[in-house]
């Protein structure tokens, strides 16, 4: 691909393209997804020769995004022009429409008078002290899925819990476009045939509000995937019509489900009103005492519980390893302790917990510098979503601790294995190939920082101007990149700076020589300009 001056803009029907979730690619690709099982919402990614060579525009009367933690109560209408939702939701208080924006009152399908009160709710039903759901610190990790626009991991985030709040790309168009929006942790991603991008003993709660979900298909699989993602003693909160409904249909499905769970070797810890909650086993011992044959079955001793990019779910129970078989709990300390502390985990990757702890300072070291360098335009509350593209240890992530952000914090395939490190810190995080586009919609991230990133694909034979575009469509105009990598790469990157419109200000510097420095490398730090409407489109 060649460069011009400027990049040409690709058409306005393009300003919310998510190149891998597309479809209309789907359609023309002659693909036949199996819409039972939601093949059609997994990613589907368009081939070199097909894509989009060209920047995605904002929509028409884009604005900066109202700045956090305002943003979690209001965003602007025309940077997400869908109000449907607003109308098909608004006996729920999902979101409001109020002239030129949309206010999010805190309700969902179950939590009608707002996440706050459910969120108590659900502490006082397992009896945690003061009525606190992240549980003295215990409860720090939290997966929601079917999460709507977020707003039950808005309101976690005050009790000092992050939620990988999920949803697919479905009818209820741009609910996670409005959840990054607010400035809210979330992610497209569906319970469909492949894993969920994240490693076994992830979650301390996963959480499902009417998401919606067969959780008896194909022999209970999309349980046995909650279960492997949830660490020893976990909890899955349910709120659903079947928890509490009495007609025969809703009976019939409960006393499956219930059925299914206690083979898993889960318990009912609390049942009222309207939720449920289960926890899985601390250990092994209930799945060893099981008659034989029983269903589902453990899963094969060769089977890596942790791999999960592009492999398909098993419908068979994770057990747990001979250390946390022994120790009946997953070793964490509870958070914020967690963050900084050597998790147990680390000797299974061969990382040693003095190389832990020289990560973390160094980290420490080189954000305070990226920070120096971009003191003279960087405001209060100007940076909320980070990405971390390729995350290591989390390391990048922790140094950012005291300020108000949040990191998705991104593992490349080869490096997926260190992907648990990162939410046994108490991060969360997703693996990723960056030879491919990423499952967000566009201008969802205030900063993207890149170490070594541009090496690494280089390496593979994959597009450097490609990835460009890719982060162009997923930065916010005004947002930053943090690009540190080799001289030769940075210097490849600098001539297309100003076609990308990234130069709305600039900054290379040669930083100081560490243990984690691969040869010489520069920091180069860039800011997207807003477009105006006067740019040619394709």
């Amino acid at each position: 691909m060649v460069f011009n001056e400027f990049l040409q803009i690709c058409d306005m029907k393009y300003s919310e393209l998510i190149p891998c979730l597309d479809r209309n690619l789907i359609y023309q690709l002659k693909l036949k997804p199996n819409l039972t099982v939601m093949e059609h919402y997994e990613r589907h990614c368009p081939p070199p020769e097909r894509r989009y060579n060209c920047l995605i525009p904002p929509p028409k009367g884009y604005k900066i995004p109202i700045r956090w933690p305002v943003s979690r109560d209001e965003v602007w209408k025309a940077n997400i022009p869908h109000t449907h939702l607003a109308q098909e939701k608004s006996d729920q208080h999902w979101m409001v429409v109020d002239g030129e924006k949309i206010k999010f009152p805190g309700g969902g399908t179950h939590f009608h008078y707002g996440a706050d009160k459910y969120i108590v709710g659900l502490a006082q039903m397992l009896k945690f002290p003061g009525d606190k759901l992240n549980n003295g610190g215990h409860i720090r990790n939290v997966l929601d899925v079917g999460c709507g626009v977020a707003s039950f991991g808005a309101y976690l985030l005050h009790h000092d819990i992050i939620a990988m709040s999920l949803a697919p790309n479905d009818v209820h168009e741009n609910q996670i476009q409005f959840a990054l929006e607010r400035g809210i942790p979330s992610t497209l991603g569906v319970l469909g045939t492949k894993r969920l991008p994240y490693p076994s003993r992830s979650f301390e709660l996963a959480h499902c509000s009417r998401c919606r979900i067969d959780w008896l298909q194909r022999d209970g699989i999309l349980l046995l995937e909650l279960d492997r993602l949830l660490g020893p003693g976990g909890y899955f909160a349910y709120s659903s019509p079947e928890a509490y409904e009495q007609d025969p249909e809703n009976r019939k499905i409960w006393n499956a489900m219930y059925s299914l769970l206690k083979r898993m070797c889960w318990k009912v810890v609390a049942k009222r009103g309207q939720t449920v909650i289960w926890s899985k086993p601390l250990s092994n011992s209930c799945y060893l005492k099981r008659d034989p044959g029983t269903l589902p079955p453990l899963c094969n001793s060769s089977d890596d519980p942790d791999a999960s990019w592009n492999v398909s779910m098993k419908a068979c129970i994770t057990p747990y390893s001979a250390r946390m078989h022994k120790e009946r709990w997953s070793g964490l300390l509870p958070w914020p302790q967690r963050l900084t502390a050597a998790p147990p985990r680390l000797e299974e990757i061969g990382v040693s917990s003095e190389e832990f702890h020289e990560d973390t300072k160094i980290w420490h070291f080189r954000v305070i510098e990226y920070w120096k360098q971009m003191k003279s335009v960087i405001q209060k509350n100007s940076i909320r979503n980070v990405m971390d593209m390729n995350s290591n240890l989390g390391g990048f992530a922790t140094a950012l601790k005291d300020k108000d952000v949040w990191v998705m914090n991104v593992a490349s395939v080869k490096m997926s294995a260190r992907l648990k490190i990162i939410y046994d810190r108490g991060l969360i995080g997703t693996v990723h190939d960056w030879c491919e586009a990423f499952s967000t919609y566009p201008r969802t991230y205030d900063l993207l920082h890149a170490w070594a990133v541009f090496s690494e694909i280089k390496e593979r034979g994959c597009s450097l101007e490609d990835l460009l575009i890719e982060m162009d469509r997923i930065l916010r105009p005004d947002g930053f990149v943090i690009i540190r990598d080799k001289h030769s790469v940075i210097n490849y990157i600098q001539k297309f700076i100003t076609a990308l419109r990234w130069d709305g200000w600039l900054s290379e510097v040669e930083p100081r020589t560490d243990a984690l420095s691969g040869g010489e490398e520069r920091v180069l730090i860039a800011r997207k300009k807003l477009w105006t409407d006067g740019f040619m489109t394709m």
